[in-house]
């Protein structure tokens, strides 16, 4: 469809009537026949929109869910289907027995996942007859890109924080970045909501301000990269409650530097991101590289050690770093296939 639009008179029918004609092809793609309805918007002083709404009542339908759970369902499985419905943007779900009634068990269970996991979402009834949790958040009010920044920041700090828990031998700062990372995925869960509904929305789609519904798609698996980073840094926070045992001072040096390269190349790529730099997140995935000789002066400085252990324990934690370098490099590659079209036009 051309987003270009086109150019139509307005005409006088009647005695108090102005109408303007649509184009054909427009009425074919959208589906749409003689007799459909229309809903036109009046936004300012210069803008009209037209809503279809046939599409409106699509969406409407999903106002509401109700999902049943058994007496034997586990905390997990009750979890990932709360979080399913999230997802697909319902605004109310209703949680019920499929015979007798919740347990308490149950009910803490959904509770707990409303409250760190579904950001906007609150339990507006709660009995052994049933939840009810009601998504309150304006879809608008928190955009894709500020939950993505605060998203980011979040992970970021983790990471360093993660590093900074085994410099001190640190176990309640290891205790505090690992239950960050559920703030960090609670803000991957909205974004994800957000997307799709963006992509069965095309309205919704320009508001949040993406170009097509395939820009959705890249940044559903940039999502997915922070999560991770906010993954590895929790790994190596239960590293230090596992180990309990301080890092040697030359070992840990060269870990902390390869840490601050990682999150640099994320900054990086995310950056070219919000920029929607080509040429910056081409320089990212080349900078990435460089990983190799950090991880070799991690290796050097860990020659000296003879304790298993504390071999397995550094060779993991070296792991965990790294791979955020390789996030680093994934997004920046999501942005160029974000960004080719554009640039090629530039030629």
């Amino acid at each position: 469809m051309d987003e270009q639009g086109e150019t139509r008179k307005i005409q006088f029918t009647g005695k108090s009537s102005y109408i303007v004609s649509l184009p054909k092809q427009w009425i074919m793609e959208l589906g749409l026949k003689q007799g459909d309805q229309i809903k036109i918007i009046r936004k300012g002083s210069s803008t009209l929109e037209l809503h279809p709404l046939k599409f409106e009542s699509r969406i409407q339908k999903k106002e509401d869910a109700i999902i049943e759970i058994s007496s034997e369902e586990e905390a997990s499985s009750i979890v990932r289907k709360l979080i399913s419905l999230y997802f697909l943007g319902y605004k109310t779900i209703h949680v019920k027995p499929k015979c007798d009634r919740l347990s308490p068990h149950q009910r803490t269970v959904i509770k707990k996942a409303v409250k760190q996991m579904l950001m906007g979402s609150e339990i507006i009834s709660d009995s052994i007859n049933g939840v009810t949790v009601q998504v309150l958040v304006n879809l608008l009010e928190l955009s894709v890109d500020g939950a993505f920044k605060r998203m980011l920041h979040l992970a970021e700090s983790m990471s360093s924080d993660a590093i900074l828990s085994v410099k001190e031998n640190n176990i309640d700062l290891a205790q505090e970045v690992i239950n960050t990372d559920d703030e960090v995925d609670k803000f991957g869960f909205y974004i994800i909501r957000q997307l799709k509904i963006a992509i069965q929305n095309e309205h919704m789609l320009k508001e949040m301000g993406f170009r097509n519904a395939r820009n959705c798609l890249g940044y559903r698996l940039i999502v997915k990269n922070i999560e991770r980073v906010g993954d590895h840094a929790a790994f190596i926070a239960k590293d230090v409650l596992e180990f309990k045992k301080p890092v040697k001072k030359v070992i840990l040096e060269k870990l902390e530097d390869m840490n601050k390269f990682c999150l640099s190349v994320l900054n990086d790529s995310c950056l070219a991101l919000f920029t929607e730099d080509y040429n910056q997140a081409e320089k990212t995935i080349k900078k990435t590289n460089e990983i190799a000789k950090y991880e070799k002066k991690v290796r050097d400085a860990s020659k000296s050690l003879n304790d298993e252990e504390e071999i397995y324990r550094i060779r993991r934690m070296t792991e965990n770093i790294r791979r955020v370098s390789e996030y680093a490099s994934d997004i920046a590659e999501i942005v160029l296939n974000m960004n080719i079209e554009k640039t090629l036009k530039k030629l």
